[in-house]
């Protein structure tokens, strides 16, 4: 297991690490993205979904469950399970389809779909940091680490 943390103030450095987190996403990536009601999930999301090439806007569908996203040789699909009721809802939706080589699904509210959903690669905790946010990675998987590790020595090498 690989751990990696990141402070990051403001939406534009949210979104700024999605897009460096999109650059090292090669499909068949399965991110759990967790934290309290606004702490910014959707704004990792929306500069990871943005920097893959999607033009338009990324929305949370909480509603919905999921945002499928076609791009040039990639899938995105976003999940918000946070109205989930039961996890069994999500067979009924098709999830299983969501998980494919050609395919980054990223997970908000993961814990809610427990049971069903194939464990994640890499598991991204926000936290508030006062009026920043702290970003916790864990790879859980030798994928995951290898983008972890990747993030971290960028991270190293700038700052020297």
């Amino acid at each position: 297991m690989t751990d990696y943390v990141r402070r990051l103030a403001g939406e534009p450095a949210m979104v700024d690490f999605g897009a460096r987190l999109a650059g090292l996403l090669a499909g068949g990536e399965c991110l759990y993205l967790e934290g309290e009601l606004g702490a910014g999930k959707t704004t990792l999301v929306r500069g990871i979904v943005r920097a893959l090439g999607h033009p338009g806007t990324v929305k949370s569908p909480t509603y919905t469950l999921v945002e499928p996203y076609q791009l040039s040789g990639m899938r995105i699909f976003h999940l918000d399970l946070y109205r989930l009721g039961d996890p069994e809802e999500l067979e009924w939706i098709g999830v299983r389809d969501c998980f494919a080589a050609d395919a980054v699904t990223l997970i908000e509210w993961p814990q809610r779909g427990r049971g069903v959903l194939p464990a994640a690669d890499i598991r991204v905790r926000i936290e508030y940091a006062g009026e920043a946010r702290d970003l916790h990675l864990t790879a859980d998987s030798e994928c995951g680490a290898e983008i972890v590790n990747q993030l971290a020595e960028t991270d190293n090498s700038t700052d020297s």
